[in-house]
């Protein structure tokens, strides 16, 4: 007997899209995903109380890891070896902590004499600023323009110590925390991951995104702990040997803020500038430690860190400025210091999604 016969559905053919269609399409497609950044930009300011300390736990437990993984080889169960990373961790911090509550107290204690200081400093450069004082005057008459006038607001209400108090407290835990168990967890959470994986494709992809993200993160965060360690010793000794007061404070100070790209150095060169200005009598001896500074900064910008790094690590630098300014609007300081991570986890992502990529970062 012959099987029945079934019967195929009719084949409709559409028919083809105009060239509005398209365009529609294509536009509902694009703002579905502006819609989508909007939303996430929102997410992620209005979610900085939590995302904040924990995604810096996350890129400093990115960093960790490789010492957590070599006390695991040793035979140390991942409770206790990320317990022993978190804690050397915090011990270093706690002792830079310690090394520079003496200095920073001096030097607010001699804020008033380095002000007044200041001013005699800055009453030399009277003349100059009375010229082009004279000379926005002239511009402003021949433009016939009436100026800008700026408004500042006064009684700007100052939020106590106390109400600050246990929001830093409540961040400073929950960073600990998520730090310990990201640690402890990190393989758990690869493992967990790759099972929600459909196909054997799909699993090798984000295994090999765990791998690159870890691998970039890691390597950046701990080179560049070196360079900056190693700068921070070339200040302090550059300083003691022009005979700049508190030394170690500002090579300390070099080595931390070089960890905010950009930013970090325009604030160490206004500190420079400032105590230079307030401790010598003169403009050119005051000009000391910004010169010292800025040339050791050049060099570890131009010539270490591109030869630590590596070409693998250089990112484009508008990127990297566009990366910044964002976190620092979203998170602050903490944006500032996850920037380039975050850059890193993106670029490890998009590098497997897209495997063409990496020929195309030749060119």
């Amino acid at each position: 007997m012959k099987p029945f016969d079934q019967k195929k559905p009719p084949i409709v053919r559409l028919p083809p899209r105009s060239s509005f269609e398209i365009v529609l399409g294509r536009a509902s497609q694009f703002s579905v995903i502006l819609v989508g950044l909007v939303a996430l930009i929102f997410a992620l300011h209005a979610g900085k109380f939590v995302l904040a300390p924990v995604s810096l736990a996350v890129v400093v437990g990115l960093m960790l890891g490789p010492v957590a993984s070599r006390l695991e080889r040793l035979g140390m169960a991942p409770s206790v070896s990320s317990a022993i990373a978190a804690l050397l961790f915090v011990a270093v911090f706690f002792a830079l902590g310690m090394a520079l509550t003496g200095p920073l107290s001096f030097w607010a204690g001699q804020l008033p004499r380095i002000w007044d200081e200041l001013q005699v400093q800055l009453a030399q450069l009277r003349e100059p600023l009375e010229a082009l004082r004279g000379l926005q005057e002239q511009l402003r008459d021949a433009t016939g323009g009436a100026g800008l006038t700026v408004a500042v607001e006064d009684g700007t209400p100052v939020t106590s110590v106390a109400v600050l108090a246990p929001a830093l407290i409540a961040q400073l835990l929950l960073f600990m925390a998520s730090l310990y168990f990201f640690i402890a967890t990190r393989n758990d959470i690869r493992i967990a991951v790759l099972r929600l994986c459909a196909g054997r494709r799909m699993r090798w992809r984000t295994a090999h995104i765990f791998r690159d993200v870890e691998a970039l993160v890691s390597r950046y965060l701990l080179s560049i702990a070196a360079i900056n360690i190693g700068m921070g010793l070339a200040v302090t000794l550059a300083l003691w040997v022009a005979g700049v007061p508190s030394p170690a404070l500002w090579g300390t100070l070099a080595g931390l803020l070089n960890f905010i790209i950009y930013i970090g150095p325009a604030i160490m060169m206004v500190l420079l500038f400032v105590v230079g200005l307030g401790t010598y009598d003169t403009i050119g001896a005051g000009l000391t430690p910004l010169l010292i500074y800025t040339s050791i900064n050049l060099i570890e910008a131009q010539f270490v860190t591109p030869m630590v790094v590596g070409r693998t690590l250089t990112l484009n630098p508008f990127l990297v400025l566009l990366a910044l300014a964002f976190w620092l609007w979203i998170w602050g300081p903490v944006g500032g210091f996850i920037a380039i991570p975050a850059v890193l986890v993106v670029l490890a992502i998009t590098r497997n999604i897209l495997p063409g990529l990496d020929e195309l970062e030749k060119y």
